[in-house]
């Protein structure tokens, strides 16, 4: 069946199911949204007169539940347009609707009965052939479906997704006893390319696998933290980022999450585990969890968790953490030091941080090796009950909680061997699986050959490729073909006459290394390929920016010639992506903020993931876009003038972005802000496809023809025009008190130059012209003090103070 995916209908309108629904009218699909009707009009309807049978009552609780998604933060859409493409409505006058849907998701409230009632209604209004799944977090597929019709049973299988849905990249796909492997194989490829998703195929096995092994890790950190007498803050530094975790933590995450979803998975895995599970006690609450449970003190959602959120006398937000030993909240602490953390903080390698962790003589290390022992022993004996394959377990954990390094992969950077000694010291010892492998010579879970990454089948006892690899280009397994590198950045031949710059500095940031080795990239490119990605592998940024040490160093010095230098060596760094012999295409994700925003307005193409956050920030540390940016955006601007618009406005909306250094929260948003280019660049959903999609744009530039541009001398600037109006609403801001006499003048020094400086009328410029103006203006900038000062306050890890 030629399958396509245009309409879907969402069964539930509670915070995960508007989240799924947000999540496909990102991609474009059109969405019906539909829950209950109320069983009675409240107080304020019967106050407007309004019965049960009006509309507004009928659809309250979706209305409700909706906008409450529309308001939340992080936002759930890319773009708040695309809000017009969901279609509310109600189980009691809608749901005949869904015969017209190609995909039925249900995501009603988590009981077994209401689900199977529900069902029974789907499978008589249906047409064959139509996809029908379930967001269950943990109830058997095979429960759901009995009693269902054949083409029922035959489309039917749970689609789990992690909340929020749009950020959260696992897609557990869980069969049912009678799903049609075509089906599994449909949804599995559709999570990937178009909803962006790592789809993992799940056996139906309570909790599938991120929550089987998430929610255990959780508890049994949280039972360690008891038994040692560990605070809250304290668990929460050591289960974050220097371990490769999100930054919330475990407590936190909790309350985030709310601490009854984690009580109920875990009561239910531990109800499921009896016979099955050796380690079924785990599953246990521990006591704080329990009183937290029965006090109702559920985290963010009830206002008080592990965390709490009070004002003090001068209404300032105080954070307070709860003490789990008296159980009383006392204000949060900040800064939490163990000498173990302390001897990691030059590692940036995470694999390398891992051994050093765990060799400590502390507290933080022993809470290492006692919870890393536990979790390794639970996920080995995970094996074959929830997936034959350990890279399934890996991609669940990652992509479900955001960590960068699985369970297997964790043990490989410790050393399977020394970490096999560590558990057995504390009388836990792995599957008998782990010593055969062993045994047979193999020392690791992985393995990179040829550029692919191999994990050791269990069953085969041999290495096997993971699946869907070559969709993929991962940089970490390509260096066999790094043809060149230094301290800040590495090119890579990427295959099919096509080259690749990674920077790998600290949040590739643009230091004189990356500089550097961004132009040998262009001459490795130019003399031997045929196109050029500039990209990376890195979880926290594309880049952010220009690295602004050697600056505050020169700045200080008063080296003026010498940042002049700098400043026109960047520039032509950024412009040489434009004006480069070969097509050059540009893979931002994550953050790309300043020059790394810059970089990528000046590229051939950006083939960007879906989850950019662009801008051009200098302004917020005192100086203004001078990588070309401000020039780039004057350009574009002038290429807007033929819509029709007036041309100041279209101006001022540019303005306006840099002057408050305006971010995307989302690579559409960048297209809104005009940073990216919607007639020309593409979006991917999916970041694991990113370089290889990149990639591929380079090689149809290459094969299309591409031609060397020449540099432009027809952008159209406004002068003196421009600048009065400018400067007349910085006058206003000043007066009324919303920024200061710097930010003032930081913004007429933005206005002079995106306006083409002191012109009498508007007319055509050159983009050198504009470009000599940028470095002008950033160069008197960084003799202001307080520039210097808000370089300081970033370069000492605190925020720019804004004076």
């Amino acid at each position: 069946m030629n399958r396509s995916i245009k309409k879907v209908a969402v069964l539930g309108s509670g915070i995960m199911g508007s989240r799924i629904a947000c999540h496909f009218a990102n991609i474009g699909v059109e969405v019906l949204l539909l829950d209950i009707v109320p069983r009675e009009p409240n107080a304020a309807e019967q106050a407007k007169g309004l019965t049960l049978q009006h509309p507004a009552v009928r659809n309250r609780i979706v209305n409700e539940s909706w906008q409450n998604t529309l308001k939340a933060s992080p936002a759930a859409l890319y773009s708040s347009k695309f809000a017009s493409r969901v279609k509310l409505g109600n189980f009691d006058d809608n749901l005949a609707d869904i015969k017209n849907y190609d995909w039925i998701i249900e995501v009603i409230v988590e009981r077994l009965d209401i689900k199977k009632s529900l069902f029974e209604k789907v499978d008589a209004l249906r047409k064959p052939g139509t996809l029908i799944t379930s967001n269950t977090s943990g109830i058997p597929i095979h429960l759901m479906s009995e009693g269902r019709s054949d083409d029922f049973q035959k489309h039917f299988c749970g689609t789990h997704f992690f909340n929020p849905p749009r950020y959260l990249r696992l897609l557990e796909i869980i069969t049912g006893p009678q799903t049609d492997p075509a089906v599994l194989d449909f949804l599995m490829h559709y999570g990937d390319l178009f909803l962006g998703k790592t789809t993992v195929l799940c056996k139906d096995t309570p909790g599938f696998i991120a929550n089987r092994l998430g929610i255990y890790a959780m508890v049994q950190t949280i039972r360690v933290a008891e038994e040692m007498g560990l605070t809250v803050e304290e668990v929460d530094k050591l289960t974050s980022t220097v371990v490769g975790r999100p930054k919330s933590g475990t407590f936190r995450l909790s309350d985030v999450v709310g601490l009854d979803t984690s009580v109920h998975v875990a009561n239910n895995l531990y109800a499921s585990g009896e016979g099955k599970d050796e380690s079924r006690e785990g599953f246990v609450l521990p006591s704080s969890m329990q009183k937290l449970y029965d006090n109702k003190w559920l985290g963010d959602k009830s206002g008080q968790g592990f965390y709490k959120k009070t004002k003090d006398e001068v209404s300032k937000t105080v954070i307070l953490a709860l003490d789990l030993k008296t159980f009383e909240y006392k204000p949060s602490q900040s800064k939490i030091k163990f000498a173990t953390l302390e001897s990691t903080k030059m590692i940036d390698d995470l694999k390398k941080r891992f051994g050093v962790l765990l060799a400590g003589t502390d507290k933080a290390a022993e809470f290492y090796r006692r919870t890393f022992t536990d979790g390794f022993k639970y996920a080995s004996f995970r094996i074959p009950e929830i997936s034959d394959e350990l890279y399934r377990i890996d991609q669940a954990i990652c992509t479900g909680f955001g960590w960068e390094m699985g369970l297997f992969e964790t043990w490989d950077a410790i050393g399977v061997k020394k970490m096999n000694s560590i558990m057995e010291s504390l009388n836990a010892r792995p599957a008998a699986w782990v010593y055969e492998m062993l045994e047979a010579g193999h020392e690791t879970f992985y393995k990179v050959e040829n550029g692919k990454k191999l994990y050791y089948d269990i069953l085969s006892k041999t290495y096997k490729a993971i699946p869907g690899q070559e969709a993929f280009i991962i940089l970490e397994n390509k260096s066999q073909n790094k043809i060149w590198s230094n301290a800040g950045a590495s090119i890579y031949d990427l295959g099919d006459g096509i080259a690749g710059v990674e920077f790998h500095s600290k949040m590739n940031t643009f230091g004189a290394e990356v500089i550097e080795g961004l132009n040998k990239a262009y001459a490795v490119a130019e003399k031997d390929f045929r196109g050029l990605v500039i990209g990376n592998d890195s979880t926290e940024a594309f880049s952010a920016g220009a690295n602004l040490a050697m600056l505050f160093m020169f700045a200080i010095e008063q080296e003026y010639d010498e940042i002049n230098m700098m400043i026109a060596q960047f520039q032509q760094s950024m412009i040489r992506a434009r004006y480069s012999s070969i097509p050059v295409v540009g893979a931002p994700h994550s953050l790309a903020l300043g020059g790394g925003c810059e970089l990528n307005m000046h590229v051939d193409k950006v083939v960007g993931h879906a989850e950019t956050y662009m801008g051009l920030v200098e302004v917020g540390v005192g100086l203004i876009p001078a990588g070309g940016g401000t020039k780039e955006m004057a350009a574009r601007c002038s290429d807007m003038y033929q819509t029709g618009d007036p041309e100041l406005n279209i101006l001022q909306a540019a303005f306006m972005n840099i002057a408050q250094a305006k971010v995307s929260t989302s690579a559409q948003e960048a297209i809104e802000m005009n940073y990216i280019k919607a007639d020309r660049d593409q979006i991917v959903l999916n970041r694991s496809r990113l370089i290889a999609e990149a990639k591929q744009a380079a090689i149809e530039l290459a094969e299309n023809g591409y031609t060397q541009p020449k540099p432009r001398t027809d952008i159209k600037v406004q002068g003196k025009t421009g600048i009065a109006l400018f400067k007349a609403g910085v006058a206003s801001m000043r007066m009324a008190n919303y920024i200061s006499d710097h930010d003032a003048k930081i913004a007429d020094k933005l206005a002079y130059v995106i306006c083409g400086g002191d012109l009498s009328y508007p007319q055509l410029v050159s983009e050198q012209y504009l470009l000599d103006l940028e470095r002008e203006a950033f160069l008197s900038l960084t003799g202001e003090k307080k520039t210097l000062e808000r370089i300081q306050g970033l370069l000492t890890g605190g925020k720019p103070p804004r004076n």
